[in-house]
């Protein structure tokens, strides 16, 4: 069964995107070899992904989701109906207002891999609904002191547990469990 994971690279101060949101920050610092095996070990694993939709319902070159590295199916959160659109031999199917049946479209599709949950907004839905089973977390030494954050409003209290933790050239890589769902809190 697939394994729901929230998989962001974010800042030291949680933050997943400049105030604009722009991601160049995450880019351009020195890697080692073991930082590269973590990235593809990643990529790897994902069977599936759950994002949002743009705003016109398009699927342009930045928004990509692993900048076109994964050839997975692609579930995007939205408000209006839209037929799925197929590009570059991946398919990203649009569901409307229902975030958990994407997350069980995703995992279907997913098989016995990952399903990845990308953006601050479609995370935090899925951790109060209860649908995360890890976070994976790669965390940039960097301070942007503002920005877009992966975790602001959550407004729930869950509890995770450290399965692995790994720092290499780049990025403190940082695993967890999650321990109690929202729900099982109330």
């Amino acid at each position: 069964m697939a394994l729901v994971i929230v998989h962001a690279t974010m800042t030291l101060d949680g933050l997943i995107a400049d105030a604009d949101g722009g991601v160049d920050w995450m880019f351009g610092r020195p890697s080692a070899p073991e930082d590269d095996t973590h990235v593809d070990n990643v990529i790897q694993n994902i069977g599936a992904v759950v994002g949002g939709a743009n705003r016109t319902q398009t699927i342009e070159d930045g928004e990509i989701p692993y900048g076109g590295m994964l050839k997975v199916p692609v579930y995007l959160m939205t408000h209006t109906e839209h037929e799925p659109i197929e590009r570059d031999g991946v398919t990203y199917t649009f569901v409307v207002d229902d975030i958990a049946r994407a997350v069980e479209d995703a995992k279907a599709a997913a098989g016995d891999k990952w399903v990845s949950l990308l953006g601050g907004s479609i995370s935090r839905q899925c951790l109060l609904l209860g649908l995360v089973d890890e976070l994976h977390l790669d965390v940039a030494p960097v301070l942007l002191g503002e920005g877009i954050s992966l975790f602001a409003g959550l407004g729930q209290r869950i509890e995770l547990e450290r399965v692995e933790t790994s720092a290499f050239a780049s990025e403190t890589h940082l695993r967890y469990r999650v321990l109690t769902h929202s729900q099982d809190a109330l």
